[in-house]
């Protein structure tokens, strides 16, 4: 698969599963910013076999 298709289907991943917090009030348009790109790398690790507990979260 090209790179930037699969780098674009992941990116609308992310963005619906975002758009749905968003729809049930768990998060808010104005924190999209900060939370857009630790979603996008849950999906990505997640796509790649790598378990959230792998994947070296905040302190």
């Amino acid at each position: 698969m090209d790179m930037d298709k699969a780098n674009k289907e992941l990116r609308q991943i992310t963005k619906e599963i975002v758009v749905k917090f968003i729809e049930m009030g768990k998060i808010t348009p104005a924190s999209f910013p900060q939370l857009f790109p630790v979603i996008y790398n849950v999906v990505v690790n997640t796509l790649n076999g790598q378990s959230a507990d792998s994947q070296g979260g905040e302190d």
